[in-house]
C-alpha cells in the first residue's frame, strides 16, 4: 500500500536509511533478523550509537535531549530501524517511565533520572504485574507504608522483563489499603540495589532468561522517589499504559517479519515449486498483508491525533490487539512454511555460537522458539481480552 508522505518526510526517511547503512553493525543486524538472543551489552551498544547521533529517544521533546521529531518522523524512524534489523529500543526507561517523569515528576526527579536514561547508563524495569494481579492490575497487593521520610515496601512482582540487568524499577504500590482499588495506589521509583530486593529468573519456552520474579522485603525507599501525589498512581499508570500499548502495535516490526515470511516462503518448496506460489498459502500471506496495511492506516490516524496534541486514548487498545495478533499469525505461518524442520528446539541456534552441525537454515532452527516466545504478545501490556473490554466500553459505549 502506498502512503503519501511529504517531501520533507521522505527526505528524513532517506537520512535514517543512510545512517543505518553507515552505523548499524552488520553482525548485530544479522542476529536481530534471525531471532538470535541479544545480551544487555548489545542493546546498550546500539542505544549509545543513537545517543551520539541525538536519536536515542525518538519520542522525547528537545528540552529533555530528544530529537524533537514529529509523530510521523518517529513512526518513520521505527519502521526503518525495524526493517534494517536494528535492536528494538527497550521501552521501560525511554518510552514508559520517562514520559511519566516528564509529565508528573518533580524537577529534581527529571534532572536525576532523565539524562542517564537517554545515554543508556541506567537500565529500568517495570514493577506492575503480581501473582493474582496481572490483567486485573488494580488488585495489586505490594504495600508501601510511610515511616517518616521513607516508605517501607514489601511484596512481589512477576513477569518483570530483564530485571536481572536493571538498575532501577518503577513500581505500583498500595499506599492506602482502605481506599477503593484504584484510589490507593502510588508510583514509586526504587533502586534495585536497595537491601531487601531479590530477583529470581523465570525461564521461558525458548530457553531464555527474559522475565523474572522480584521480591521486596521491607525495602526502604525515600519519599522523594514518589512520582506525583500519593494515592494518584493509577492515573500515572494509565498514562504509561497508553504509551506502552501504542508501541506494542509494532507496525515496523510487523513489516520486517512479513518480509521475512515472504523470503522464507520463496525458498521453501511444495511439489517442486516455491511455497509462495501455492494458492492456499499465498492467500494466507495476502490476508496478513492486508490486515497489516489496515493497521498501519489506523496507526497513522492515531499519530495524526497525537500530532495535534491528543494523548493516546482507547485507540491504543485497538492497535495493541490487532498488532499482536498479526505478528503471532506471521510466526505461525513461518512455522508452517518451514514444515518438519521447525519441530526441533535447538538452543544453540539462538546463541552467538550457532549450530555448525545443523542440516536446516537458521530461520528453520529458530522458528519454533520464536513462535512460542511470542505467544506472550497478546498477554503483556494488558491481555487482549481486557483490551477488547476497553474498546467495547470506551469506543463502542457498551
Amino acid at each position: 500500500m502506498d502512503i503519501n508522505f511529504t517531501p520533507e518526510e521522505e527526505a528524513f526517511r532517506n537520512d535514517v536509511r543512510a545512517f543505518l547503512n553507515e552505523k548499524l553493525p552488520p553482525a548485530l543486524s544479522d542476529k536481530v533478523l534471525n531471532h538470535k538472543h541479544l545480551g544487555k551489552e548489545e542493546f546498550v551498544r546500539w542505544q549509545k550509537i543513537l545517543y551520539e547521533k541525538g536519536w536515542a529517544a525518538p519520542g522525547w521533546p528537545e528540552k529533555y535531549g530528544g530529537p524533537g521529531w514529529t509523530p510521523v518522523q518517529k513512526s518513520i524512524f521505527e519502521e526503518e530501524t525495524a526493517l534494517a534489523g536494528a535492536p528494538p529500543l527497550l521501552p521501560f526507561g525511554l518510552a514508559m517511565v520517562a514520559p511519566v517523569i516528564m509529565n508528573f515528576g518533580s524537577e529534581e526527579q527529571k534532572q536525576q533520572f532523565l539524562p542517564p536514561i537517554l545515554s543508556a547508563d541506567t537500565w529500568w524495569c517495570q514493577g506492575y504485574s503480581e501473582p493474582g494481579a496481572g490483567s486485573d492490575l488494580a488488585s495489586l497487593k505490594t504495600r508501601a507504608e510511610r515511616q517518616g521520610d521513607h516508605y517501607i515496601v514489601s511484596g512481589q512482582k512477576t513477569w518483570t522483563t530483564l530485571a536481572q540487568h536493571a538498575d532501577w524499577i518503577f513500581c505500583l504500590v498500595r499506599t492506602d489499603p482502605q481506599a477503593k482499588k484504584q484510589e490507593g495506589i502510588s508510583f514509586l521509583l526504587i533502586d534495585m540495589n536497595t537491601p531487601g530486593i531479590s530477583v529470581r529468573p523465570i525461564i521461558t519456552l525458548d530457553g531464555a532468561h527474559e522475565v523474572n520474579e522480584v521480591f521486596l522485603d521491607n525495602v526502604k525507599v525515600p519519599v522523594e522517589n514518589l512520582v506525583g501525589e500519593e494515592n494518584k498512581g493509577w492515573t500515572y499508570a494509565k498514562f504509561l499504559l497508553g504509551h506502552e500499548r501504542s508501541g506494542i502495535a509494532g507496525v515496523g516490526r510487523g513489516k520486517m517479519e512479513l518480509r521475512r515470511l515472504k523470503d522464507i516462503a520463496s525458498r521453501e518448496k511444495k511439489n517442486g515449486r516455491p511455497l509462495i506460489e501455492d494458492p492456499t498459502f499465498r492467500s494466507k500471506v495476502a490476508q496478513i498483508e492486508m490486515e497489516l496495511d489496515a493497521l498501519e492506516m489506523t496507526d497513522l490516524r492515531v499519530i495524526a491525533a497525537v500530532q495535534h496534541g491528543q494523548a493516546p486514548g482507547p485507540e491504543a487498545s485497538m492497535l495493541k490487539i490487532k498488532g499482536t495478533e498479526i505478528r503471532q499469525e506471521i510466526y505461525h505461518l513461518i512455522r508452517q512454511a518451514v514444515g518438519p524442520y521447525a519441530l526441533p528446539f535447538q538452543p544453540g541456534a539462538l546463541s552467538e555460537a550457532g549450530t555448525d552441525d545443523a542440516v536446516a537454515p537458521d530461520y528453520a532452527l529458530t522458528a519454533a522458539a520464536t513462535y512460542f516466545n511470542n505467544r506472550k504478545l497478546t498477554i503483556f501490556g494488558g491481555s487482549n481480552e481486557i483490551q477488547k473490554n476497553i474498546v467495547s466500553k470506551m469506543i463502542l459505549g457498551l
